[in-house]
Formats: structure tokens, C-alpha cells, sequence
């Protein structure tokens, strides 16, 4: 293994330069957090006064006034049905998208994957009139009440996470060798078979990958949420504007909410973050 001073190793200068660089690109990104965490642990008149680093009197009642300000569990909950709604339906739909794409050759393939690409190229903003006509109207003719539900908002958000996860997965098949399925067949498993007992566990990092995305996507998502959802169906993305009031901001109570709804997506990342980057690093390569 070669030392400091063998001729493979980077020189000094190069290493100093590396961790400086990474030194303030990590402080850069903590600096916001730290001041969230910061302003989450100061009374409400600590933090509409001048900004320091360091508070001078700390209290935990902002965590424990945003349940009440606000009805936070419910906008949690509906936020956690919803975004679990729209990964679950996204990625089983997309496995079977992609697969097709990937391993069969048709008419209209070509056509059919720039379609999908192209999706991605114009603002959500362009496609909200058109969703909320298609969700009334559609109500309207089958007695179904989609406009405000759950169901009609994660509808809404397959239409943005579904074709970046088709193009996603069509990707990482194509890095699977195809041997996998011949030998699956051989065997005696349909295409179905192979698909679900070998191309699937192969493609493990690849799904995972798409999940965290359509998870985040969901989870996160202000437009549609804003205007799809009722004061029953309101997400969390939605309802942390109820700490703002016409009179008053509670910014130590919306800080100290932002950190508690930052958990799960912040921990489910960390937890599959190996499966997310083998995932990210086979689809770019592809």
C-alpha cells in the first residue's frame, strides 16, 4: 500500500484542497439545519429578535406546542398514506413497464420510452387545470369523489413519478444479463416467473432506488397537494402553513415541525442508502 511519499500518492497540496473544499461544501449544507435546530429550541421572542448562534434560553415547548397548533399527526398520517400509496403503485406498475421495454421488442417502443422521457420536461404547473378537470369530471360521471381524497391525490402524483420510474427501471434491466431469464425459462418458469423469482431480486438496488424517489416526490410535493386536498386530506407539505396566522409567525414551532417530518424520509435514506446509490450508479452508466 503505498505511502506519503510514494509517487502513486496525490500530492499534499491536492489532499488539503480535497478536505477543504469538502470542509465547506459539508458546512454550506449543515449551516441551514443547524440554524432550524437552533430556532426549534428558542422561545418565539428569542427568534423574531436579532439572530445568534447560540441561544440563550432553551425549552423543548415548540416540539410539543406543534401537535396542538396545528392537527400535525393528521397531516402526518395522511401524508405517510399518500406518499406510501403513490411508491407502491408507481414501482409495481413500473416493474412491469420497464420489463416490457427492456427485454421485448415492439411496435411504437421507440415512440413510447421518448414519451416517457418528454413528461419530464415541462412544469407540473402546466398539468394542474388539466388533472383537476380530469379528477372533477371523472367524479362527477362515476359518483367517486377523487377531487380531495387521497386516492385522486396520489392519481395526481403517478402522473410525474410513474414515467421518471419506467425509465428508471428500463435502465437497470437492460445492465441485467438476459441469460437470467433464458436460463428462468428453461427451468420451467413463464415470463411472469422469471420477471418475479430472477430479474426482480436482481434489480433489488434499482427498485429501491426508484421507491426513495417516488417517496420523496410524494412526500414533499406542494402544488398539487395545495389544491387536490380538502382540510380532511391535507398534507404535511400543506398544512405547516398553518403556523403562519394573519397576526403572528410560530417560526420556532414551524422549524421544530420541519425537523420532526424531515425524520423518516432522512432515516429511510440512510437506511437504503447503499441500495440508492447502486441503484443511481447502474442507471446513469446504462
Amino acid at each position: 500500500m503505498p505511502d506519503a511519499r510514494s509517487p502513486m500518492a496525490p500530492p499534499r497540496s491536492l489532499v488539503w484542497t480535497r478536505r477543504v473544499v469538502l470542509g465547506a461544501l459539508t458546512a454550506f449544507a449543515l449551516a441551514p439545519v443547524f440554524v432550524m435546530a437552533v430556532s426549534s429550541l428558542k422561545p418565539l421572542q428569542d427568534v423574531q429578535g436579532p439572530f445568534h448562534w447560540l441561544p440563550s434560553h432553551l425549552t423543548l415547548r415548540p416540539y410539543r406546542d406543534i401537535w396542538h397548533t396545528v392537527p400535525l399527526a393528521h397531516y402526518f398520517l395522511n401524508s405517510l398514506i399518500v406518499a406510501a400509496g403513490a411508491t407502491v403503485c408507481s414501482v409495481t406498475v413500473a416493474v412491469f413497464a420497464a420489463y416490457a421495454v427492456s427485454r421485448h421488442r415492439f411496435r411504437g417502443r421507440r415512440l413510447f420510452s421518448l414519451t416517457i422521457l418528454s413528461t419530464q420536461m415541462f412544469p407540473g404547473i402546466l398539468f394542474l387545470l388539466p388533472l383537476f378537470l380530469i379528477l372533477v369530471n371523472l367524479g362527477n360521471a362515476t359518483g367517486i369523489a377523487l377531487y380531495g381524497s387521497r386516492g385522486g391525490l396520489i392519481l395526481t402524483y403517478l402522473t410525474f413519478s410513474l414515467p421518471f420510474s419506467v425509465w428508471m427501471l428500463v435502465g437497470y434491466f437492460d445492465s441485467i444479463p438476459r441469460d437470467l431469464d433464458e436460463a428462468a425459462l428453461v427451468d420451467g418458469c413463464g415470463p411472469l416467473g422469471a420477471l418475479l423469482r430472477v430479474v426482480v431480486p436482481a434489480a433489488v438496488p434499482g427498485i429501491v432506488a426508484v421507491c426513495v424517489y417516488a417517496f420523496m416526490a410524494a412526500w414533499g410535493e406542494v402544488l398539487f397537494a395545495s389544491v387536490m386536498t380538502t382540510t380532511a386530506t391535507r398534507t404535511l407539505a400543506v398544512g405547516l402553513q398553518g403556523y403562519a396566522t394573519q397576526s403572528d409567525v410560530y417560526w420556532n414551532q414551524v422549524m421544530a415541525a420541519s425537523l420532526v417530518v424531515s425524520v423518516p424520509v432522512v432515516g429511510g435514506f440512510l437506511l437504503l442508502q447503499r441500495y440508492l446509490v447502486a441503484g443511481l450508479t447502474a442507471g446513469a452508466v446504462k
